[in-house]
């Protein structure tokens, strides 16, 4: 989702940074971009407040910023299963490493800027398993209101996907993965599972709409009424 947001903001002539925890992920990122000239590739953790500052810092002024951090790994499991370890790492990667993300770009975000989150149809439409999922993903829903408000005139909203065809599928589902999508589609109001275009799509007209804020977009084919 990252990347094609990425792909669709130097369409229209921006300058990018995009940020990860995995080096060859984001070489691999940049390289696809294509376009050093306008495209910043930074190793970091959103769940450490050092990387964080230092990333907001180096990157000022800013104007918008994406977050679409997910911890697919850890995310679901039943909940007798649940590792406490693993229910922290979700919740510092999908709620407190936005907060974060909140907390040092405020002062350095133009007054027309915004912050963009990406949460989860699960926040409404809970699944087997996803008890942690389900509660980081709708605390990052009030998260966002409470920015809206904290730091206004800056804009904060969330996009809520619901199944969408991403390599996170690859850790979720394995060699499932084909079967377990097109399983999914034929459930969907729409026919198709989302693609990372839809997602960046919506992430894109909530830049570009300076009159929207403490919203939750929703962008699943209509996932939360099957």
């Amino acid at each position: 989702m990252g990347l094609a947001l990425a792909e669709r903001l130097l369409a229209d002539g921006a300058r990018v940074t995009i940020a990860g925890r995995s080096a060859e992920r984001l070489a691999v990122a940049a390289k696809r971009l294509d376009r050093p000239d306008r495209v910043r590739a930074e190793r970091v953790d959103i769940g450490r407040e050092d990387q964080v500052r230092r990333l907001l810092a180096a990157a000022a002024p800013v104007h918008h910023i994406a977050v679409t951090a997910v911890d697919a790994r850890n995310s679901y499991a039943p909940v007798a299963e649940f590792e406490l370890d693993h229910a922290r790492a979700v919740l510092d990667t999908k709620l407190l490493g936005p907060w974060l993300v909140a907390k040092h770009a405020g002062g350095r975000l133009a007054p027309t800027g915004s912050i963009t989150f990406t949460g989860g149809v699960v926040a409404s439409r809970p699944s087997s398993g996803s008890s942690i999922a389900s509660a980081a993903n709708g605390a990052l829903e009030s998260l966002a209101k409470a920015l809206a408000v904290d730091l206004a005139p800056i804009r904060v909203n969330v996009v809520a996907p619901g199944w969408t065809d991403t390599p996170l599928w690859d850790t979720i589902a394995g060699d499932q993965r084909g079967e377990r999508l097109a399983g999914m589609a034929e459930r969907l109001l729409l026919g198709r599972v989302g693609r990372p275009e839809d997602i960046a799509s919506a992430i894109t007209e909530l830049i570009r709409n300076s009159f929207i804020t403490g919203t939750v977009l929703h962008v699943d084919g209509g996932q939360q009424f099957v």
